[in-house]
C-alpha cells in the first residue's frame, strides 16, 4: 500500500471501509443465492417442464436477479457519495478545497493493486492496531450502530419482498391446480361421453345382428318344414334357399359396410337415419323373401 503514500491511519480507515464494502457485497450475493434456492424450491418440482414455463421461470428470475444487482449498484453509488461527504466536510472545516480526477476511476493499475492488497494486506492486518487507531478517528464518524442498522433494514426489506415473492407463488400455484382440476374433469366427460356412445352403438349392431340370425332360423325352419311336407317342391325350395343365403350374404355385408361407414359417421345424425333406412330396407327384402318361401309350405 506504500505507492499510494498513504500512512497507517488512513491504511486503516481503507481497510475500514472496505471491510463495509465486502459485507455489503456478501450480503448482496446471499440475496441473488437465495433467489436461485427459491426459484429451485418452489418451481423445480416437475420432472419435465414446457418451453413456455422455462422461458417464464428465467424471465422472473431475470427480474429479480436485475432488481437486486441494480439496487445494489445504486446503493454503493450512493454509499460512495455518503463518504466524499464527509470528507469534504471535514476539509471545508480546515478552508480546504478537495478535487478529485474522474478518469483514474477507471485506472486499471490501481484498481488491480486495489484488488491485490484487498487479498494480501488486507488480510494480514493486526486487528489490534485497527481498534486503536478508530479510537480517535479524525473524520466524523456513523451513528452508532450505524452499520448493523443498514443490515438489519436490508434484512428487513429483503425479508418483506420475500413474503411478497411465496404469497404470488402460492397464488400462481392455486390458479395451476385449478386448472389441472379442470382440466382433469373435462378430459373424465369426454370419456364417460365416448364409452356411452361406444355402449350405444354396440346395443344397435347387436339388435341389427340378432333380427339378422332370427330371420336365417325362420328361413331354415321353413326350409325344413317344406322339405318334409313335399319331395316335389325340395328342389325348388332348395334354391330359393341357396338364393336367400346368398341375398342374406350381401344383406350381411352390406351391412357390415354400413357398419363401418357408421363408426366414421356416428355422430352425424342424417348419415345415421340413412343407415337405419338402408336397414328397414334389407328387412323388408327378407319379408318378401320369407313371403315366398311361404307358397310353398302344404296346406297354406
Amino acid at each position: 500500500m506504500a505507492d499510494f503514500g498513504f500512512n497507517e491511519h488512513h491504511q486503516n480507515e481503507i481497510i475500514n471501509y472496505m471491510r463495509f464494502a465486502r459485507s455489503k457485497r456478501v450480503l448482496r450475493l446471499k440475496t441473488i443465492d437465495s433467489c436461485f434456492e427459491e426459484l429451485k424450491d418452489s418451481r423445480l418440482v416437475e420432472e419435465t417442464f414446457t418451453a413456455d414455463e422455462v422461458r417464464e421461470m428465467m424471465d422472473g428470475l431475470q427480474m429479480v436477479v436485475r432488481g437486486e444487482v441494480e439496487m445494489e449498484l445504486i446503493n454503493t453509488a450512493h454509499t460512495n457519495v455518503l463518504l466524499l461527504r464527509q470528507l469534504f466536510s471535514q476539509a471545508e472545516k480546515f478552508y480546504l478545497r478537495l478535487q478529485s480526477d474522474i478518469s483514474e476511476l477507471e485506472n486499471r493499475e490501481l484498481l488491480e493493486q486495489v484488488a491485490e492488497f484487498e487479498k494480501t494486506d488486507f488480510k494480514t492486518i493486526n486487528k489490534s492496531q485497527i481498534n486503536q487507531e478508530t479510537i480517535k478517528p479524525k473524520l466524523a464518524p456513523l451513528n452508532e450502530g450505524g452499520v448493523s442498522e443498514l443490515l438489519n433494514k436490508e434484512i428487513t426489506r429483503l425479508q418483506e419482498e420475500n413474503d411478497k415473492l411465496k404469497s404470488r407463488l402460492r397464488t400462481l400455484e392455486s390458479q395451476a391446480m385449478s386448472a389441472l382440476e379442470e382440466k382433469t374433469k373435462a378430459a373424465r366427460a369426454l370419456k364417460d361421453l365416448q364409452k356411452v356412445q361406444g355402449e350405444q352403438k354396440f346395443s344397435t349392431q347387436s339388435q341389427e345382428i340378432n333380427s339378422l340370425e332370427s330371420t336365417v332360423a325362420a328361413l331354415k325352419e321353413d326350409y325344413e318344414r317344406s322339405l318334409s311336407a313335399s319331395a316335389a317342391s325340395q328342389k325348388d325350395l332348395q334354391e330359393n334357399l341357396i338364393s336367400a343365403k346368398h341375398e342374406l350374404l350381401r344383406v350381411q355385408e352390406q351391412l357390415a359396410l354400413a357398419e363401418k361407414e357408421l363408426d366414421k359417421k356416428f355422430q352425424q345424425t342424417a348419415a345415421y337415419r340413412n343407415m337405419k333406412e338402408i336397414l328397414s330396407k334389407k328387412n323388408e327384402q327378407i319379408k318378401e323373401i320369407r313371403k315366398r318361401l311361404q307358397k310353398y309350405e302344404p296346406g297354406e
